[in-house]
């Protein structure tokens, strides 16, 4: 690949059967190294932000998607889930088949591009039957390459794959407009709008612009001051996509804390942790194993592990500067894999990934396309794609296997604890799995584990509290809370569960302090008001319970339960009147409740109205013919009745 560039060159025509088959062939290769994650679960991530996502349940509320998860801020993301869920609800096949789709599309758009890339680069690609087939080569192996498999079966990372099919197909319209034929408005629109829609999918999408500029300087204008004159209105307009990205960055939140500098990692020690996951992207480029779902939260140790790692970083993007200043086309590849990482990995931290896979999705593309140089000049142009195929075939291969770690989530975190077991988040989120599937003192080890790893992790603390409280364990649990608390103040989870740990060992007044800094935390928790009634009822404060219970029906009108509660303290309260108006509007609610009628009954008889009361009891063995304390309750109203006829 030489310097030289030919600003109007267009590939020559290749028969449409070859392009149609090259293209078949790359997407049913797709398909082929990605059937098994058709079968794959929800995992991690995918659970706030599909199941547990309210906005996608309907395409009206799909471009505003809740805060604090990955999807926030991300309203084109949103909205393709919304699209999934409308074909299959929160059955996860649907969204599989779409992100290989989306994989296989992009694969389609870069082959596009890499051939009309090559075709104008002066230096022997003259052939268009040579460079449809170094194209294909490119595409194929970035395609199978097992590094992608984290943007494709790992559902919510389409994120990635979905910005990348949009950058793809903004620099490919680029491209057909830069050729100047009949269509150049309409494709320099379709750039546009793929920017656009690429900003709604991830962040990394502001490295659009630059890239295209980039390009147009190493491949069509020459120079950057030939690119402004020739396009400076199209630059304007990718420009203004900046703006609404802008906007909906700033009203993410820092997703939920994860991300920014306000995300609690310094940006030093982020900076520094990067060169070793740049330097460790590069490795797994030529070396794909092993693959890991999730690093940790470990920064960067070692300092001469990262002083070599820097070394490698620093090195590759001083000579991509050099061949950039050459205006090579190497250099365009070097820009390529450094500016699309750029937003991710450099000193803007993201707090819950520190290292990830899928953060070398499109900046792949740049190490495929060099492979294929590589391949032409130690092979010669023949043997380009039977090389290639021979590799994409082990990387398939490679593929396949790796995604059945992503089958189910428990399978996927003990892949993670196998190859990385100082990762405290995978043996805790082990630990929930089984304790979700009832094995506690599985969850309990996974837990000791993690916390073995990092004492101060206040969600294995917590975690740990709630199996010990599962499995009988009430005082060790309370311990677990309080240490919870100890590094996490602010969640008010945590308090709530300490306050049901207090209560199974009894310690009402402890349990209702707890429960009440809760609410401080979360005015709305209905459970923790419950609780705090609960708890108030068996320290004998009825009128704190009562204030407590009234919060929760208040809150919830439609819950018979809370009313049951209520009436019963204002019954003791002796009043009579708002205690029967609320059991009476728990059996509107719930008129099946034979307990409910049994107290309403008690209730009436306390009261002198012993025909009432009466019918009530029979309604509730009506209900419930086996209910012993409706039955002596009957026969006692039976015979006050009797007493009362008598006299």
């Amino acid at each position: 690949m030489q310097t030289a560039v030919n600003p109007q060159q267009v590939p020559q025509r290749v028969p449409w059967t070859q392009l149609l088959t090259l293209a078949s062939l790359l997407v049913l290769a797709t398909f082929a190294a990605y059937g098994w994650s058709m079968g794959g679960a929800f995992l991690y991530d995918d659970g706030d932000s599909i199941p547990g996502n309210p906005s996608i349940r309907s395409l009206a509320t799909a471009l505003s998607p809740p805060p604090g998860v990955t999807v926030s801020g991300r309203p084109v993301l949103n909205l393709s889930f919304a699209l999934n869920h409308a074909l299959s609800g929160d059955a996860v096949w649907s969204y599989h088949l779409l992100n290989v789709a989306l994989h296989a599309a992009s694969a389609l758009l870069l082959f596009g591009i890499v051939r009309r890339t090559f075709a104008a680069v002066v230096g022997g690609w003259r052939d268009p039957g040579e460079c449809a087939g170094a194209a294909f080569a490119a595409a194929l192996l970035w395609a199978l390459h097992p590094l992608q498999v984290e943007s494709v079966a790992y559902v919510v990372q389409r994120a990635e794959s979905l910005m990348g099919l949009f950058l793809l197909l903004a620099l490919y319209a680029f491209i057909r407009r830069s050729e100047a034929g009949p269509r150049a408005g309409v494709w320099a629109a379709v750039s546009v709008a793929a920017c656009l829609l690429g900003m709604g999918c991830k962040e990394v999408m502001a490295t659009a612009p630059l890239l295209i500029l980039l390009y147009d300087r190493a491949f069509v204008a020459g120079s950057l001051r030939g690119a402004w004159g020739r396009s400076r209105l199209l630059y304007s307009a990718y420009a203004v996509c900046w703006m609404p990205l802008a906007w909906l960055v700033a009203h993410t939140g820092g997703r939920g804390g994860s991300a920014g500098f306000g995300s609690g990692v310094p940006w030093w020690a982020y900076a520094l942790t990067q060169f070793k996951a740049i330097a460790h992207y590069m490795l797994l480029s030529v070396r794909p194993f092993p693959l890991v779902g999730d690093y940790g939260r470990i920064l960067a140790g070692n300092p001469l592990e990262v002083a070599f790692c820097a070394t490698v970083v620093l090195a590759a993007a001083a000579w991509t500067w050099v061949l950039l200043r050459r205006n090579s086309p190497l250099g365009f590849l070097g820009a390529w894999f450094f500016v699309i990482l750029a937003p991710s990995s450099s000193v803007v931290p993201v707090s819950t990934e520190i290292m990830a896979e899928h953060r070398m999705y499109l900046p792949l593309a740049a190490v495929a396309v060099l492979a294929v140089v590589l391949l032409r000049r130690v092979l010669g142009t023949r043997l380009i794609v039977p090389a290639a195929c021979v590799v994409a075939a082990i990387l398939g291969v490679m593929t396949e296997l790796r995604t059945q770690a992503y089958r189910d989530s428990y399978t996927f975190w003990s892949d993670v604890a196998r190859k990385v077991p100082a990762n405290a988040g995978a043996w805790n989120n082990l630990g929930l799995i089984l304790q979700s599937r009832g094995d506690s003192r599985g969850a309990i080890e996974d837990y000791l584990r993690a916390l073995a790893i990092a004492p101060h992790y206040a969600y294995a603390h917590y975690n740990l509290g709630n199996a010990l409280l599962a499995a009988g364990h009430a005082p060790e649990s309370v311990e677990q809370f309080e240490k919870a608390l100890e590094f996490r103040a602010d969640d008010p989870a945590i308090p709530f569960a300490l306050g049901g740990a207090l209560a199974a060992e009894g310690r009402w007044l402890p349990a209702a302090a707890a429960y009440r800094s809760s609410l401080k935390l979360n005015p709305t928790n209905s459970q923790a008001l419950f609780g705090l009634g609960e708890v108030m009822v068996r320290a004998g404060n009825l009128p704190e319970a009562a204030k407590a219970y009234g919060a929760v029906v208040a809150m919830h009108p439609e819950l018979p339960d809370s009313r049951v509660n209520l009436g019963n303290v204002l019954a003791q309260q002796g009043r009579f009147p708002e205690a029967l108006q609320q059991l009476k509007e728990a059996l509107r609610l719930d008129p099946r409740a034979a307990d409910v009628h049994n107290d309403l009954g008690s209730l009436l008889a306390g009261n002198g109205r012993l025909a009432e009361a009466r019918a009530e009891f029979e309604e509730a063995l009506r209900l419930r013919p086996d209910y012993p304390e409706a039955r002596d309750n009957l026969r006692r109203a039976q015979l006050l009745e009797q007493e009362e006829t008598g006299r």
